[in-house]
């Protein structure tokens, strides 16, 4: 049996021109909404929201300048549903201290009963980082600093019981025992080392350069060679689909097709190790991705766990 588990970057919230659909531009709050209880409704494990603070102008054009706030529409979502996980993909922890990064994150796991994953990246945008005051060259060791600084702040009250008469409380607490999984992204090698060394999880960010199956052997390996081959891990994969015969152009990346051919395709990425696919259903209005979700759900999800 495949048991594959399957999460969406919602629409709205994060609308890079390169990959947003053109209805989202017409869509707000109602519509983020309706997508996350129709995944919710569907049994996806998580629907996930982006992070940009600020877009400078030259890059406007191909990032757009929507980018909901992380961790203000995570905590909306979470009093929106009942069950499904809230992913960050990806915070960008650079931008800020990992004591203020804490804070929110267990505060939005105490609101939501438990359900947050923390997903963390470096970034990519310079003059974000310069805008911010954060040097954009320190980005990789700001970040796996962040991450391990995190773990002792999840751990207690006082990250982790030191003695030191510095020491600040926080609470709420997480729910979950040690905090939100931590996922990382990206697809680069630094961010697989990363991803085995110190995460959770994966969250690749675009096909990497050594292809899917090398990328996740890869990650195996590092983690093997780390003794954490027996811990549990999330290994992330992106996926654009489009259940059934579409009329229009749903784009050379996008595996359309009858349940069958989705099915197929979605097996062979669990053969190579793969354990949670970010699905990109394509729609051209907010009814239709609605629909997709159905039919992924009725259709797709069912032939896979057969398999």
């Amino acid at each position: 049996m495949t048991n594959l588990r399957y999460g969406m970057t919602l629409p709205v919230q994060g609308q890079s021109r390169l990959m947003a659909e053109t209805w989202e531009a017409a869509a707000g709050p109602s519509e983020l909404v309706r997508v996350a209880l129709a995944c919710e409704t569907a049994g996806f494990d998580n629907v996930s929201v982006c992070d940009h603070v600020a877009v400078p102008r030259h890059l406007a054009g191909r990032m757009g300048t929507v980018w909901y706030d992380p961790v203000a529409t995570l905590g909306w979502l979470a009093a929106a549903t009942n069950r499904i996980r809230l992913l960050s993909q990806v915070y960008v922890v650079p931008y800020r201290s990992p004591l203020q990064t804490a804070k929110s994150f267990a505060t939005l796991d105490a609101l939501s009963g438990g359900r947050i994953v923390l997903g963390v990246g470096t970034g990519h945008v310079e003059a974000e980082f310069a805008a911010l005051g954060v040097s954009f060259a320190d980005r990789g060791r700001l970040t796996d600093e962040a991450i391990r600084e995190l773990r002792r702040l999840f751990s207690d009250e006082w990250g982790g019981g030191a003695e030191a008469p510095d020491d600040l409380g926080q609470q709420p607490r997480p729910v979950q025992v040690g905090g939100p999984p931590i996922w990382v992204g990206g697809s680069t090698a630094p961010a697989r080392r990363r991803a085995a060394l110190l995460g959770d999880g994966w969250l690749p960010q675009g096909p990497p350069a050594i292809g899917m199956p090398a990328a996740v052997a890869d990650i195996l390996a590092r983690r093997a060679e780390a003794g954490r081959e027996g811990e549990p891990f999330a290994m992330g994969d992106m996926s654009a689909l489009f259940v059934g015969e579409p009329d229009w152009d749903t784009g050379r990346s996008c595996v359309a097709g009858p349940p069958e051919r989705i099915a197929e395709f979605l097996v062979g990425r669990a053969a190579i190790g793969v354990t949670h696919v970010q699905v990109r259903l394509r729609s051209r209005h907010v009814s239709e991705l609605e629909d997709q979700i159905g039919a992924f759900a009725e259709s797709v999800i069912p032939l896979v766990l057969r398999s």
